[in-house]
């Protein structure tokens, strides 16, 4: 996925999850951040931001603040609303027949439904139902990702969906975009959220499918490269 207007600032502070302030040439700004996460590793003061101006009329805010320069050198895309749109851009290069977006399933609303029609033994042929829930990974230690980077109950309630699913005859799949160049795994991040690694590991032995997304980044540029 491509930004259309992407310009370099300098991160001063950030009052709360929505907003931060940045610099941009000598002039503060207040602008969005679109990731709610803590991102307390990466939006230190002084350090180098991206933001796009998406033009949409009306708006408080006139940036998003969408990527950040890590103080190990990493360059990190923390568009929450990113990790959605590669997967849709991945999905529509596999062969499955039908793709829904924002599925309701149970008392969650999954992020992709596909179906794929296959032929059984006898000739007939059949339908293969998936739910596949995305997750960003920004969070990196000693290169390893790690989800999440704040609890998430939202997050808990999504994998015991899919355990579910996978109960219920679905092909149940947690997909990770990993939002940074050179990670390729994720580890549930048992410190902040014990609850969500405890789950976790049951979706995995319960047979939900984990899938990594590796990605490279530019400033106007989150792409998905292949899957683990």
């Amino acid at each position: 996925m491509k930004y259309n207007k992407v310009i370099k600032a300098t991160f001063i502070n950030r009052p709360n999850r929505f907003i931060a302030e940045v610099d941009i040439d000598g002039k503060r700004e207040i602008v969005h951040v679109k990731n709610t996460g803590r991102c307390k590793e990466l939006l230190i003061p002084g350090c180098d931001v991206w933001l796009d101006e998406p033009g949409t009329p009306n708006r408080k805010t006139k940036y998003d603040l969408i990527a950040v320069r890590k103080s190990n050198g990493l360059l990190i895309n923390i568009d929450s609303q990113a990790p959605n749109k590669v997967v849709k851009e991945w999905l529509a290069t596999k062969d499955y027949d039908v793709v829904i977006p924002e599925y309701t399933y149970g008392k969650s609303r999954i992020d992709f439904y596909m179906e794929r029609d296959v032929s059984g033994e006898d000739g007939n042929v059949g339908k293969e139902k998936y739910l596949l829930e995305v997750k960003g990974c920004t969070l990196e230690r000693d290169g390893i990702g790690y989800f999440p980077d704040a609890p998430t109950e939202r997050g808990v309630k999504h994998l015991r969906e899919l355990i579910k699913a996978r109960e219920d005859g679905y092909h149940a799949m947690l997909a990770f975009v990993i939002q940074m160049d050179g990670i390729s795994e994720v580890r549930a991040n048992v410190e902040t959220h014990p609850e969500f690694g405890q789950v976790f590991d049951e979706a995995k032995d319960k047979g939900v499918e984990i899938v990594f997304l590796t990605c490279h980044v530019e400033v106007d540029e989150l792409r998905g490269e292949m899957s683990v």
